[in-house]
């Protein structure tokens, strides 16, 4: 956990540092990318909010996810992700907008999406356009080192974008 809170520092450093905001959708993390964020004092000055949608309904309600998407391409997919991101980022007015989609275990896993395959979502509104794409990785933990390893992940993707001022591929 020491990484994660290192990553939640840095991430807030820069944010702080370039006037910019963060919304968070998580569905496999169940909270825990914001709950890290917010465990850094001063997070209130670059944190928006965390949605926890962990339904398929949830991500087409509150993020805006296509039903096509999820139907043709699945919840646990590149779309869905980048879908997620960007509903986020556009919902709450933020400059980015970060999701989490995938299988934490110990069922649910598939051929195409096994257990400990998670997706993660950036999209960032700080050019002309909005950017958005979405990185695809495979753990092998129980479900807590899962979602543990999913929400560092999250946060490496983030800094990531911000640092290169892009989003990740």
């Amino acid at each position: 956990m020491e990484r994660s809170r290192q990553l939640s520092e840095r991430i807030g450093e820069l944010l702080t540092t370039r006037g910019e905001t963060l919304a968070v959708a998580e569905s496999s993390t169940g909270g825990l990318v914001g709950s890290l964020l917010t465990d850094i004092p001063g997070s209130s000055e670059y944190f928006d909010c965390s949605l926890v949608t962990y339904s398929n309904r949830a991500k087409r309600e509150l993020l805006g996810v296509n039903a096509e998407t999820i139907s043709t391409k699945g919840a646990v997919s590149v779309e869905t992700a980048q879908e997620m991101a960007l509903g986020v980022q556009k919902s709450a007015g933020t400059t980015w907008g970060l999701s989490t989609t995938g299988v934490a275990g110990p069922g649910g896993g598939t051929e195409w999406n096994p257990v400990g395959t998670i997706v993660i979502g950036v999209a960032n509104a700080s050019g002309a356009e909005t950017q958005v794409s979405a990185a695809r990785y495979q753990f092998d933990g129980d479900r807590l080192e899962n979602k543990r390893l999913f929400a560092r992940q999250a946060l490496v993707d983030l800094q990531d974008g911000l640092t290169n001022d892009l989003t990740p591929e």
